[in-house]
């Protein structure tokens, strides 16, 4: 009996150091890979960052330039003199903030009344919404541009806030997310005589906080660094948004990189700085998106 228990520890400690060097070798690759993820993503937004403070010369040196430059305070001045950087950072921000709460109003509304209200032809609406996330948004231009016209909106800021309000990512989102409440929750709160506008506020939206916290980075993200549709709708230098403005600092002969790459930087850490606060709500809320009925 003795010699069968000695057998048996002693064919189970190899076993445990093969799979405890296992782990430590797995647990060593998972760090290398994702130390190689995080250079790939960081090494890009610093240099971004150091760029935005040499001339446009230093820019294109060889080798790259690793540490900061001197050039920071001109570049800005530049951006200042040429495009009025700081309206331009205010007209995005508004724009972006407006956008953020209209189109998330909308885009929940319209997730609540998909996920839980039986209504004739829904399934089939909701598949119309759905098709505008495989439509390429360049197809709508023209028809929206001459809507715009028509309404007298060009050079507007409504002209950029209001084409994108029912975003359909944002709606199946939101539909996907409400699906999960339970029904019965809504019941009982109709039993106690909530109306259908209190319901929604006081029974719905706060277990919605996570996918309405992912909506809003998502909405303001989206507003924030739209190019095409400001461009075309925004005629006035004074109205324009930063990547308008931006894009308009490349000129034909000359352009100055070091005040578009200092400008970029700018319009970027703000942004990664309310994603990385955010992140966690961000990430559970597209969790909460993913359900399946």
């Amino acid at each position: 009996m003795t010699t069968t228990t000695t057998g048996t520890r002693t064919g189970r400690g190899p076993r445990r150091s093969r799979a405890r060097s296992k782990g430590r070798g797995n647990g060593i690759m998972l760090t290398s890979g994702l130390a190689i993820a995080l250079a790939a993503v960081l090494v890009p937004f610093y240099w971004l960052v150091i760029a935005g403070t040499h001339s446009s010369r230093e820019v294109f040196d060889s080798p790259p330039p690793l540490l900061p430059g001197g050039h920071l305070t001109e570049n800005l001045t530049s951006l200042q003199n040429t495009v009025s950087f700081g309206r331009v950072v205010l007209n995005s921000a508004g724009i972006a903030a407006v956008y953020t709460l209209c189109a998330g109003a909308v885009c929940t509304l319209a997730g609540y009344a998909f996920a839980k209200y039986r209504f004739r032809g829904r399934d089939p609406l909701f598949g119309v919404i759905m098709l505008g996330l495989v439509i390429p948004a360049q197809v709508t231009l023209v028809p929206l541009f001459t809507l715009m016209a028509e309404l007298e909106w060009l050079n507007t800021y409504q002209a950029v806030i209001m084409p994108n309000l029912a975003l359909p990512f944002g709606i199946f989102l939101m539909r996907q997310s409400m699906a999960a409440l339970p029904d019965e929750l809504l019941d009982s709160g109709r039993m106690d005589g909530c109306g259908e506008f209190r319901l929604f506020l006081k029974v719905v939206l706060p277990p919605m906080r996570p996918a309405l916290a992912a909506l809003g980075i998502f909405l303001f993200l989206y507003q924030w660094n739209d190019f095409i549709w400001p461009l075309i709708v925004l005629r006035d230098g004074a109205s324009y948004t930063i990547p308008v403005a931006l894009a308009s600092l490349q000129g034909v002969d000359d352009t100055d990189y070091g005040a578009i790459l200092a400008g970029t930087a700018v319009a970027a850490i703000p942004m990664a700085v309310v994603f990385l606060a955010l992140q966690r709500h961000f990430v559970s809320g597209l969790l909460a998106g993913a359900v399946k009925e």
